[in-house]
């Protein structure tokens, strides 16, 4: 049984005396290098939250993202909630209304939910851009904090907002602030798994940071993968496979007296 897994009461003891790490994963493998490194909270969308990624997180603090748009009655988030911890989510991600965040929160379900640069309501605030860069804007910002903790949430994702701006919030509020561009005065860091391991191409966030460039590699064994499946087709045309060393023998005897049951 895992025991050192953070609780909510946890993190909260935390806020303010050291950040978190917290990066979003999406594969077994992800999950398990995540926890050997040590890091603090995972975000995993609940399509891929399975009892498989739950022991992958070992001690991880693991945020399961409830899905805004599949879900949309209070009922839906209240069964997928459900449904996440008892798998062994430790809080669940909520983008849906403030009655909904109420009510799950009233169940005692520990709810994340976002503010600043929210993906799926970006249009309101002027698409994918920074948020709060102005103080209506940054009032705005904080305005949505306050309706998020009157509701009973534990916490927000706080994104693209300038990082005075993140670090005044931060400091005034018991939701503990996981930061995604928004600098170093939220109560955590928060990354995508596909970033920090240069997963991708073409556009990147500012934010964003990559330690690796595993995107030349994947590239890299694409290569040998078609160049092996070549050598294999060669192989078969020339006869040069199937070689003795990849059938099975049969004695002389055994197989003349095959051929004269056959016969």
């Amino acid at each position: 049984m895992i025991t050192n897994r953070k609780t909510v009461a946890d993190l909260r003891a935390l806020k303010g005396k050291r950040q978190l790490t917290m990066l979003y994963v999406e594969t077994l493998d992800e999950a398990r290098a995540a926890a050997a490194a040590g890091i603090d909270m995972l975000s995993i969308i609940q399509p891929v939250w399975t009892p498989q990624m739950r022991e992958a997180a070992g001690d991880c603090f693991v945020q399961v993202g409830l899905l805004y748009g599949e879900l949309c009655t209070y009922e839906d988030y209240l069964r997928a909630a459900h449904s996440a911890v008892i798998i062994g989510a430790d809080c669940v991600y909520c983008a849906a209304s403030l009655d909904t965040i109420s009510k799950l929160a009233a169940e005692g379900i520990p709810v994340v939910s976002h503010v600043g640069l929210i993906p799926s309501k970006a249009t309101w605030t002027g698409g994918f851009k920074a948020v709060g860069k102005t103080a209506a804007s940054a009032l705005a910002v904080w305005k949505h904090v306050k309706e998020l903790e009157n509701a009973g949430a534990m916490g927000a994702e706080l994104e693209v907002v300038p990082d005075r701006v993140a670090a005044e919030i931060s400091k005034r509020t018991s939701l503990i602030m996981l930061g995604m561009g928004a600098g170093s005065g939220a109560d955590a860091q928060y990354l995508f798994a596909e970033d920090v391991l240069g997963c991708t191409r073409g556009h990147k966030p500012r934010h964003a940071k990559t330690y690796r460039d595993f995107a030349a590699e994947y590239e890299r064994l694409q290569t040998e993968r078609i160049a092996a499946f070549e050598e294999f087709a060669a192989d078969v045309s020339s006869g040069a496979y199937p070689a003795r060393e990849h059938t099975v023998g049969i004695a002389d005897q055994e197989f003349d007296a095959f051929l004269q049951e056959l016969n």
